[in-house]
């Protein structure tokens, strides 16, 4: 058990230390790629949809959408249900930056994923999948099923 939690926790280290030069040439920090991330996934997002995501305070991701905002990667717009609601879109500055910051994202988990094969690319996925909650398995399978 040490073993597979150690093993996560460096992996995702090295994961992240993948992205840190590209978030720190454009001035972001890990959770304004993980907003940028899920609002590339699902284009339309809500700020509560995006709470529920990133598991964070409505504070600190108002903080993160604002600065965002202000930097023209993100734009707001009254929900199409519910005009109170805040859907979520990335500007073309945003999915310029997001896809810069995602590909050695890519490029770690492709190098990875083709070293260990498909059959342990499979177990990693269930895995993972056995570690959320019921709620999150649900998310993420909204979130669809693109590269």
């Amino acid at each position: 058990m040490r073993r597979g939690i150690e093993y996560l926790f460096f992996g995702h280290g090295a994961l992240w230390r993948a992205t840190d030069a590209r978030l720190a040439e454009n001035g972001l920090g890990r959770a304004h790629y993980r907003a940028l991330y899920f609002i590339a996934r699902a284009p339309g997002l809500t700020i509560s949809d995006l709470l529920g995501l990133l598991g964070i305070t409505k504070q600190s991701l108002g903080r993160v959408v604002k600065e965002l905002e202000a930097r023209d990667f993100l734009a707001t717009r009254p929900g199409n249900r519910d005009r109170r609601q805040k859907e979520l879109r990335l500007t073309a500055a945003g999915r310029a930056v997001e896809a810069a910051i995602f590909q050695p994202l890519r490029d770690a988990m492709s190098r990875a994923y083709t070293h260990a094969g498909q059959q342990a690319v499979t177990g990693f996925w269930h895995v993972n999948e056995a570690l959320m909650t019921p709620r999150d398995r649900a998310r993420a399978a909204k979130l669809g099923t693109e590269n």
